[in-house]
């Protein structure tokens, strides 16, 4: 029988977490065996768990990083014996996802990757795989990555170090053992991503871009909306422009709040994933909600909504865009990443970023249309390019290449 490992810092938890579950499930039924081996959180799942290392592991690996910036070079333990339980259950094909986040050790995991000889995809989320520091340069638009990593600008951001800055040594390291497998495939997530990783010391390797998907059964649109400005006591017949993040850190908080103070009172923001100091500087125009109750609140918050607005300033491909989409309500986002990907035509708009100017001018284009001209639209372009399962089998018709099947 077939097996297949995936190695993430969680299991079936969070976004990541959860196209590791949905990849395995894709293997088991096709009667293959899954295995997901994980570093930090977890949900139960149906694939066979290993947990790597500890938390007094964790915990040590991060405190090493914040002292020196040696981010993935602590958890040698931990690393090998991850090693030795791969060598017991043998899989054939190696799926890597998140390998940072303070549990794993690189350049014995690579070494031994590479000597095992075993096909790896290796599906990257963010750019910390090709820098010397960071998992994303795009905001302060450090493109040092394409040739050399050092003197980091970003010394400060995750993973943070506030004493050292050895990202020079970092990107050789990443450098000589990310590249030492032979049967590797990367698979960014946006077509944006796809061409970062060309340009870095990647390039010469097999490169395969499959987006992330979203559960279209799941998210679809509410039929009632009522109960949304019944339960945060908005008025009726407002146009509700909504905002949604699970950490606002890089993603335009203060863009929404410049535009509350720009629109008229047909208009109320609603923005979702906020901490307690971030509540303090909402203006009177926005509705905070830290979290929403469950999905179905957030579902039927996406489904109210005249427009989903993106004012993110860092990321590869939010799958809010695609949610809000697959709810029927056109999304407005700045050019920033992979996140304009999932815009067509008639499914929302894309401007520059900080063109707040811009966003009021294609929010009342959006509101003139009505609703109902984007819905149908939006939905059957999340339907056709962004279902979870399509993504996940091209997933498993890539293993099956890899191993001649």
């Amino acid at each position: 029988m077939t097996k297949l490992l995936q190695i993430n810092i969680t299991a079936n938890w969070g976004s990541h977490g959860k196209i590791a579950e949905g990849i395995g499930n894709v293997a088991l039924a096709h009667n293959w065996e899954s295995y997901i081996a994980y570093g930090r959180w977890f949900n139960p799942s149906k694939s066979k768990l290993f947990h790597i290392g500890s938390m007094l592991d964790e915990r040590f690996h991060g405190i090493m990083s914040r002292l020196f910036d040696i981010h993935g070079l602590m958890s040698k333990h931990a690393t090998k014996q991850l090693i030795k339980y791969i060598e017991k259950i043998n899989p054939d094909i190696i799926h890597l996802h998140n390998i940072h986040g303070y549990y794993l050790n690189y350049p014995i995991l690579f070494k031994y990757l590479a000597e095992s000889k075993k096909p790896i995809v290796w599906t990257l989320h963010d750019c910390w795989p090709f820098t010397g520091h960071c998992a994303h340069y795009m905001y302060i638009g450090c493109y040092k990555w394409k040739k050399h990593c050092q003197d980091c600008p970003q010394i400060s951001t995750y993973p943070k170090s506030i004493v050292f800055d050895n990202s020079k040594r970092n990107f050789e390291l990443k450098k000589k053992f990310f590249l030492l497998p032979k049967n590797l495939v990367i698979v960014p997530v946006s077509n944006w991503l796809e061409k970062d990783v060309k340009q870095s010391f990647f390039k010469e390797q097999q490169v395969i871009q499959i987006y992330n998907g979203i559960d279209i059964k799941t998210f679809t649109p509410y039929p009632n909306n009522e109960q949304v400005y019944k339960k945060y006591n908005i008025q009726k017949g407002k146009n509700i422009i909504l905002g949604v993040a699970s950490n606002w850190y890089r993603k335009g908080l203060d863009d929404f709040i410049k535009l509350a103070n720009e629109i008229n009172d047909q208009y109320i923001i609603i923005l979702v994933g906020l901490n307690k100091k971030e509540f303090k500087a909402l203006p009177e125009k926005i509705i905070g909600i830290a979290r929403t109750e469950n999905l179905n609140s957030l579902i039927e918050l996406y489904s109210a909504a005249t427009v989903f607005f993106n004012p993110t300033w860092e990321d590869n491909f939010p799958t809010t865009n695609l949610e809000a989409m697959a709810c029927g309500t056109p999304v407005i986002t700045y050019n920033t990443g992979g996140s304009p990907e999932a815009i067509q035509k008639d499914t929302g708009f894309v401007i520059e970023k900080g063109d707040i100017e811009s966003a009021l001018e294609k929010i009342d284009e959006i509101t003139k249309k009505g609703k109902s001209f984007y819905r149908e639209v939006c939905r059957t372009s999340v339907i056709k390019r962004f279902n979870k399962d399509d993504r996940y089998n091209d997933y498993f018709e890539l293993y099956c290449k890899m191993l001649n099947k």
